[in-house]
């Protein structure tokens, strides 16, 4: 399940962010974080996976017609579970009314799940 980032947060979402091969450094990782809380426009989401664990991020800025995914990062024990391709399909059902695009980085892992969830 999706929860929107709080501050409550913060060290969970940087370690997840941390997954990243570019933010691996804490000052990029609180960089990052804040250009999230700088503007409503840009939402960072955490995944719990059924055991309760937070295992996944997904990071977008969000207008009134586009979800621009700019990161998505999932715990090394929990890769190859899916799990990216629940958030996308979560953020979907949140926004449903939008477009879902995703960054040079993420878009390749987007469009798999597109094809697989038939959203082309």
């Amino acid at each position: 399940m999706l929860y929107k980032y709080k501050n409550d947060y913060k060290k969970i979402a940087m370690g997840l962010l941390s997954f990243i091969p570019n933010l691996k450094e804490v000052s990029r990782l609180s960089t990052e974080i804040e250009w999230y809380e700088a503007q409503d426009d840009r939402c960072l989401f955490l995944w719990k996976n059924d055991d309760g664990d937070f295992c996944g991020i997904i990071g977008a800025e969000i207008d009134d017609a586009i979800v621009m995914i700019r990161h998505v990062a999932v715990s090394p024990q929990f890769r190859k579970e899916g799990v990216s391709f629940e958030m996308f399909t979560s953020l979907a059902k949140r926004y449903p009314d939008h477009k879902m695009m995703g960054s040079f980085e993420v878009a390749p892992l987007l469009t798999k799940w597109e094809k697989t969830h038939g959203q082309e």
